[in-house]
């Protein structure tokens, strides 16, 4: 099902998504200011910058729809660019990303994986070896038989399984502030699923934006995550809060779960790790016995040294950047990328 925007009502759109980084406003609310306006568990009432279609797919019986945008170049070069975002972000802030690649002659397909954006969220848990069969279903479904991944975060653990379980299908593989460069069961002791709603049922939009700053070591002022707060807060107004929620745990129990760091050594792809030399991020980190902690979410140099294991791999550390590497430092990224699918 497509959605079926205007031309004008696109451009607006795009130029809403843009500014909300450019031009951004306080996630902080005063005690007088009115309430949220409740989003749907879809993210019904948050817009993107792009039209977004549906392709319905079936995970463990269960019958879902996938949230994808589709943005086609104006000179094409033949190739395509599928992104795969994180855990806390919408695919939406992808959207400088895809009009830089969109310039550069790709088509990008911007997939919600199930259980993000606007995407189903699944009575079901998460597992990334369904979400790596939805990605291939969806370029099957556009009949694209070679793609290059971009993925960040969450995506990369993603788009690791991908390029392992399809390698035929992927052409290159970027690897963008990753997570899952190190096991983390290592350190972090099992959680229960319920003892993991409770905490972050309890989070508010205030303790969520410190978290994301202090996590993430991001270098943007703390308005600009503004539509990432609203993004997940925003959906408490919704009556299906209860099951978005499940299904943000589940994806938090995934990471956990099945980790890809053994298996990205064994991955022959032509791959570029771009790393923010302050992101420091690991999941789990606070539950982790005080004496381990400081060893985990060396990521800069967990990707080095993975890097060096790989047959076709390198790893690029951007200085003063955190997690959000691609919105922090946009032109170093643009130069990585176009220059390492170029090759």
């Amino acid at each position: 099902m497509a959605n079926h925007e205007t031309p004008m009502i696109r451009i607006l759109s795009a130029a809403l998504a843009v500014a909300l980084l450019a031009f951004p406003f306080t996630p902080t609310r005063a005690a007088d200011s009115p309430p949220r306006e409740p989003y749907g568990i879809a993210l019904e009432g948050f817009a993107y910058p792009y039209p977004v279609h549906l392709l319905p797919v079936v995970n463990d019986g269960e019958q879902l729809s996938m949230a994808y945008m589709d943005v086609s170049p104006a000179q094409p070069n033949g190739r395509t660019v599928v992104l795969l975002h994180g855990r806390n972000f919408p695919s939406s802030y992808w959207a400088p990303v895809i009009k830089m690649l969109s310039e550069a002659g790709f088509r990008v397909v911007v997939p919600d994986q199930i259980g993000f954006g606007k995407s189903s969220k699944p009575q079901g848990e998460l597992h990334f070896d369904n979400l790596a069969r939805n990605t291939i279903a969806l370029l099957d479904h556009l009949k694209i038989d070679k793609a290059e991944i971009v993925a960040h975060s969450l995506g990369g653990m993603l788009g690791a399984r991908i390029a392992r379980a399809y390698p035929d299908r992927v052409a290159h593989l970027v690897l963008t502030a990753p997570i899952g460069l190190e096991d983390y069961r290592l350190y972090v002791p099992p959680t229960p699923t319920e003892k993991m709603i409770e905490t972050e049922d309890k989070l508010t939009a205030e303790g969520y934006c410190k978290q994301l700053q202090t996590n993430y070591a991001i270098k943007l002022p703390a308005e600009a995550i503004t539509p990432f707060i609203d993004a997940r807060f925003n959906i408490k107004g919704s009556p299906d809060y209860p099951r978005w929620l499940r299904a943000f745990v589940s994806s938090g129990q995934m990471i956990y779960r099945e980790p890809v760091a053994h298996e990205i050594p064994l991955i022959a792809l032509p791959t570029l790790f771009i790393m923010g030399a302050d992101d420091h991020n690991a999941p789990g980190r606070p539950l982790a016995p005080e004496a381990l902690r400081a060893k985990m979410g060396q990521n800069a140099e967990l990707a080095k040294a993975l890097a060096t294991k790989m047959p076709n791999a390198r790893a690029e550390v951007i200085p003063n950047t955190g997690h959000l590497v691609f919105l922090e430092a946009p032109d170093k990224y643009k130069e990585l990328v176009l220059g390492f699918l170029g090759r």
